[in-house]
């Protein structure tokens, strides 16, 4: 559950969110009770390996998930108006002008037929009832707050260099004025320089438009500078929750930490990098209790039997056996 003392001036609140995937007359569970508030101009990370449920989250609140996937339980909720995210028709129109989503693959994503500058300007005139005269000029003035001249707006996306695609996919995103930009792995196909340009960009926007960023990585490094808050996923459901000081200065979950130790240092050669052994879990044969226990190197009795509750742990959240003790402790002081 939300912390209802932090929904009240949340932007958006996903409450107890549940998807499962149909396939060959299975059901898989992708995301398992995800609970968590953004807050207007707030940026928060979805991190994890892959599979861990981080893109179908954000697609199921942008209202973009697969015709195979299910919103089992759980809300969404936008500026204290319930989303109905499991239906297409009633999301159409929150779609885009009030949260929208720059892609993974610019170049998948851009009609390779049509230019630029008629691929952002279009829904302008479809949210916004603009003539495509307002629509190209405010196409032009996105261009250029995204660091394009307006000019290359001619051009079509074979024409442009991977990251000037990536900037012309943030304005799109930007066309109808979102509160909400989501973000998912923009960076992953791009090198490393144009990684930060692009990081910085979001962030610049960010700040200058009052945005709410929701960024989806598998990659913790990029997060440094960009987001306010980190929550980490594994098996479909959040495992900690904290602000990125606390994240890097004192993670909590055993995950967490291993997640850290694989980033490289160039600062310091003699860190030894720690790849996090095993593999993620199949969804098909889920691990009993906790997700994480046969990968995990604090794994105790328990672990194997019993799902860890997201509880509140100082001024995160965190999901582990090893912090049971103190949270029972808590509740029996205020009994």
């Amino acid at each position: 559950m939300i912390d209802c003392s932090q929904s009240r001036a949340s932007l958006l609140e996903v409450d107890g969110l549940t998807v499962d995937y149909r396939l060959k007359g299975l059901s898989l569970r992708a995301i398992d009770g995800v609970s968590f508030a953004l807050r207007p101009g707030e940026a928060i990370a979805l991190v994890g390996e892959s599979g861990s449920g981080k893109t179908t989250t954000a697609m199921a609140i942008a209202g973009l998930l697969s015709p195979n996937a299910q919103v089992s339980d759980g809300q969404v909720h936008y500026r204290g108006e319930r989303l109905l995210i499991d239906n297409d028709a009633a999301m159409r129109p929150h779609r885009w002008s009030e949260t929208s989503v720059v892609f993974q693959g610019a170049m998948n994503a851009l009609n390779p037929v049509h230019r630029i500058i008629k691929q952002i300007a279009e829904p302008c005139m479809l949210k916004l009832g603009m003539s495509r005269g307002e629509a190209t000029a405010r196409a032009r003035e996105l261009l250029e707050l995204v660091g394009i001249p307006a000019d290359r707006g001619a051009a079509y996306p074979h024409e442009l260099s991977g990251g000037m695609r990536q900037r012309v996919m943030i304005a799109m995103a930007l066309a109808c004025r979102p509160s909400i930009i989501i973000g998912d792995e923009p960076t992953t196909a791009l090198d490393v320089i144009t990684q930060a340009q692009i990081l910085k960009l979001l962030d610049e926007l960010r700040a200058r438009l009052n945005l709410a960023l929701i960024l989806i990585t598998h990659d913790l490094s990029v997060v440094a500078e960009t987001c306010d808050r980190v929550m980490i996923m594994y098996a479909g459901r959040i495992v900690e929750d904290g602000t990125v000081a606390e994240i890097f200065a004192t993670p909590k979950h055993p995950y967490t930490r291993l997640l850290i130790d694989s980033i490289p240092n160039p600062a310091n050669g003699k860190k030894m990098i720690r790849p996090i052994p095993g593999d993620p879990p199949n969804l098909i044969n889920r691990p009993p209790g906790c997700a994480f226990h046969p990968r995990c190197p604090s794994a105790m009795g328990g672990c194997a039997t019993e799902v860890p509750r997201l509880d509140k742990f100082g001024r995160g959240r965190v999901a582990c056996h090893l912090y049971r003790s103190s949270q029972e402790d808590k509740v029996a002081a205020h009994a």
